[in-house]
């Protein structure tokens, strides 16, 4: 008879066993110290020379354009950091910056398992649920700092997923006071609280700049939904398809990469059912600057990418809002609404069952429509602090805390 081990008990084994392994190890490391502390007569011993100033981990490779701008600034500052990914082909690991060190340390667990051992001064991640989920904090890391990868609500994270980062860095106010409302309801230390601004996004504005213009090219509309229930895909089904290559314009319909997991048999049947052709294009490039780019009007839902597409390429989008389920969400805690819901009207017109048959009229008229742009610049204002600065800021940031837990004594001496 074979046992089987559904995966939620797997990962909670996995974080049981990785917890007091680490544990034993902390303790045996800390006692050896004291032991050479002791016979030092009472001198200062450093510990060994594994520990690491600065790591950076990424749990996946489409997170490189979030950390190639802070990766860049800190080689030309000649500061060292460990570039640490779970992906085996994250571009991370091509790159020549001589003072970047990149290295793949596994997917999934094993990468978890590396990280929960680490010996760090500083970490600074974009992935939530730290101390939640698998990954939990190292007794030897002095400090986790977590960047926003969407400048939207920071509350949209599965519950607690902020909660245990000593310190977040952000791009608006909003996500200041909707930190600090979770801090007060929970009891927790108030974390560090910094306005950085959007690196990622200053990046793609120079690309945007120096990109040659382009040549003229039929209406092309760009249909990039997200993934789960309250998705364009689920709440609309095909139909939105029908309507879209109806019009004669080029559609270009690009899924959130995790569709092609959770909801393949979807994704699968949809490809087969409208395969590509001159007017239909399925794109599922790792960077999205070249199809942003070709694209005149975007409809999508709640997903990030409707950001970058109306402030960095000013341009109109069209989104379903449906009923966002905050349950599983650190929003479900607070009282005040979505800021991402109160800010969608905007940027764009709303799309429902009840007007998809007019879709083509709702393109024409976004794109003709003053209102939008006005709309555009507002959400600028409050979600892009500091644009063109959001590198320069964050190693800012970096380099002063790496002075503040030296002159506190949290480097690595006993």
């Amino acid at each position: 008879m074979r046992l089987y081990i559904d995966p939620g008990t797997g990962s909670m084994l996995f974080t049981i066993l990785v917890g007091l392994i680490g544990a034993a190890v902390f303790s045996i490391r800390m006692f050896w110290v004291k032991v050479r502390f002791f016979f030092s007569g009472g001198k200062k011993v450093k510990m060994d020379g594994a520990r690491i100033p600065l790591v950076i981990f990424s749990d996946d490779k489409r997170y490189w354009s979030i950390f190639e701008p802070i990766c860049r600034e800190l080689n030309h500052r000649g500061q060292e950091v460990v570039y640490m990914t779970a992906s085996a082909d994250d571009p991370a690991l091509n790159t020549e910056y001589e003072y970047v060190k990149a290295e793949f340390i596994g997917e999934g667990n094993r990468a978890f398992a590396k990280l929960n051992f680490l010996q760090a001064d500083i970490v600074l991640s974009t992935t939530p649920g730290l101390d939640v989920y698998q990954w939990r904090r190292s007794p030897e890391v002095h400090y986790y700092v977590h960047i926003l990868h969407m400048p939207n609500d920071a509350t949209l994270y599965r519950m607690f997923g902020l909660d245990y980062y000593d310190a977040v860095l952000l791009s608006g106010d909003f996500q200041v006071q909707q930190i600090r409302e979770l801090e007060k309801l929970r009891e927790l230390p108030p974390k560090e609280l910094v306005k950085v601004g959007i690196p990622y996004m200053d990046e793609m504005k120079k690309r945007l700049i120096s990109a040659p213009i382009l040549a003229e090219h039929e209406r092309t509309v760009l249909l990039a939904p997200s993934w789960g229930p309250e998705a364009i895909f689920s709440k609309i089904g095909d139909e939105i398809l029908k309507i879209l290559l109806s019009t004669g314009w080029h559609i270009i319909v690009r899924p959130h990469p995790q569709s092609f997991t959770s909801e393949k048999e979807l994704m699968d049947n949809l490809m087969e059912e409208y395969p590509p052709s001159e007017q239909l294009e399925w794109n599922r490039d790792n960077d999205n600057f070249e199809v942003l780019r070709r694209s005149d009007i975007l409809i999508s839902d709640f997903s990030g990418v409707i950001f970058d597409f109306t402030m960095i390429y000013n341009k109109p989008v069209i989104y379903t809002a449906g009923e966002l389920d905050t349950s599983v969400y650190d929003a479900w805690w607070l009282d005040t609404p979505v800021w991402t819901t109160t800010v969608l009207p905007k940027l764009g017109r709303e799309l429902s069952k009840e007007n998809l048959n007019n879709l083509k009229e709702i393109i024409e008229s976004c794109l003709t429509d003053d209102l939008y742009s006005k709309g555009r610049d507002e959400v600028r204002k409050e979600a892009w602090a500091y644009p063109d600065e959001g590198a320069v800021r964050v190693v800012d940031y970096l380099t002063e805390l790496q002075k503040r837990l030296l002159e506190s004594g949290n480097d690595n001496v006993l």
